[in-house]
């Protein structure tokens, strides 16, 4: 029994001593991965970028876009909401930057007989006539935006030589149902009426 005690005393020793005793820090290799790490954020925030505006450097054949005529009529819908980003049409993730349409931002969107206001604090306001627009469509995911099915407000319209796809989420998304409707009749009707006259 008696020579148990000097193990059961140094092992208590032992254990006192690792409690007393803490580690050291070393603070160099500590700050250098520190260093490391901000430099390689900063990198990958400086190649998004680059990126950026190399896609906006390739869009540079797109057009200015239209600013709403002083007099746009009698407004048909407003919304309010949030614009989600622009693409090519029919493809969902070739996102389209150039003068700005690649800005998510928040969106107040008013359809008149003129065309579509889309005013965007904090980022570009655009118009698209009435003559541009070829449709409006329920749809789940555009520039890299994924919602539920028939969450996203897409319209459809030309500009210069393209035809672009833009996403919008009401506040409301109730609405959606409205907007898709009374969109494609306008457009179906100023369709036809073209037609007519161009038949003249």
């Amino acid at each position: 029994m008696t020579s148990l005690t000097p193990i059961a005393a140094q092992i208590a020793a032992d254990i006192a001593a690792e409690q007393k005793s803490a580690e050291v820090t070393d603070w160099a290799a500590r700050i250098g991965w520190l260093v490391g790490l901000v430099l390689f954020i900063a990198l990958v925030y400086w190649l998004m970028r680059e990126g950026w505006k190399w896609r906006g450097a390739l869009q540079g054949d797109l057009p200015e876009l239209h600013t709403a005529p002083e007099e746009p009529g009698e407004a048909k819908l407003t919304m309010s909401g949030r614009y989600h980003g622009s693409t090519t049409a029919g493809q969902w993730l070739d996102r389209i930057v150039a003068h700005g349409l690649g800005t998510r931002s928040r969106a107040e969107v008013t359809l008149t007989d003129a065309g579509l206001d889309v005013v965007r604090p904090g980022a570009a306001d655009f118009f698209v006539p009435l003559t541009q627009l070829r449709e409006a469509r329920l749809d789940k995911g555009i520039a890299g935006k994924v919602l539920t099915e028939g969450g996203l407000l897409v319209f459809t319209w030309e500009h210069g030589d393209r035809l672009i796809d833009s996403g919008f989420r009401s506040d409301h998304a109730a609405e959606h149902n409205e907007w898709v409707d009374t969109l494609n009749n306008m457009i179906n009707t100023s369709d036809k009426s073209d037609k007519t006259e161009g038949a003249r």
